[in-house]
């Protein structure tokens, strides 16, 4: 089963990191959060990518055409006829990444369109270009099929970073700090990690304008065709500056999500 991931957006509110590089390169401990991500789906044998490339796109092909260099050392012998000779010490040697242009401005329904024409198989998986997570990949799959439903994303649980206030009129009656392990098991979020049967491919539009989570994934919810999978570990976005260095400092410390 190939893996869709979407790596074309301009990340905005991560402007610091992505006036240079696509969000999806944006590093967590030296390695862009892109990897991390296909390290994850690699973790339970789903070696087979696609990406969606959009912004700044041409980092992302520079960073595969050239991997050996930037994940190994190597030697460089200077001469006449230059040579180099790389010292593997990486993992990767499988994995199959067919990187796929889909335009600059293209929503999210498009670009997962246009990648349609290299899924073969009766079903296939998509996430986001910019969160990390220790989602049990075969449980998600083994429920999907389970479910046998056109759809199936992760629903997500991430602490809230505020607290409640409890309020009467204009006056505040309860100052309340959320607990870190709070959840509230009827709302959860979408934390991507989809899995779709092939023909929910028929069903977004060809039209450069289709967000995924309006159209294509409404009509589904409506037909009763999107199952969630309830994923209570850890899932974190890189969104903003405060994630990027949130990441940062899990990889030091606690990197949940790095089970490979």
């Amino acid at each position: 089963m190939k893996v869709i991931i979407l790596c074309g957006g301009m990340g905005t509110r991560l402007r610091e990191e992505t006036e240079y590089k696509p969000k999806p390169m944006v590093e967590i401990g030296g390695k862009p959060i892109l990897w991390h991500i296909m390290k994850l789906y690699a973790h339970y044998g789903y070696k087979e990518f696609i990406l969606a490339l959009g912004y700044k796109g041409d980092v992302i092909r520079n960073y595969f055409l050239n991997y050996h260099y930037y994940n190994n050392d190597f030697t460089v012998n200077l001469g006449i006829k230059d040579s180099v000779e790389v010292h593997s010490s990486h993992n990767e040697h499988d994995w199959k990444v067919t990187l796929v242009e889909t335009g600059l401005n293209s929503m999210t329904g498009y670009r997962v369109k246009l990648c349609g024409k290299y899924i073969n198989e009766d079903d296939f998986m998509l996430t986001y270009g910019d969160a990390v997570s220790d989602v049990n990949i075969t449980k998600l799959v083994t429920f999907h099929k389970n479910q046998n439903k056109i759809g199936t994303v992760t629903g997500v649980f991430p602490p809230s970073r505020f607290g409640d206030l409890i309020v009467s009129g204009n006056l505040v009656k309860r100052f309340k700090e959320k607990s870190k392990d709070f959840v509230d098991n009827n709302k959860p979020i979408n934390g991507g990690f989809f899995v779709f049967k092939k023909e929910f491919l028929s069903m977004i539009p060809p039209d450069p304008a289709c967000d995924l989570e309006r159209e294509p994934l409404e009509n589904l919810a409506n037909q009763k065709q999107l199952a969630v999978y309830r994923h209570y570990g850890f899932w974190q976005c890189m969104d903003t500056y405060r994630d990027y260095m949130l990441l940062n400092k899990l990889w030091i410390e606690n990197p949940e999500w790095k089970v490979w």
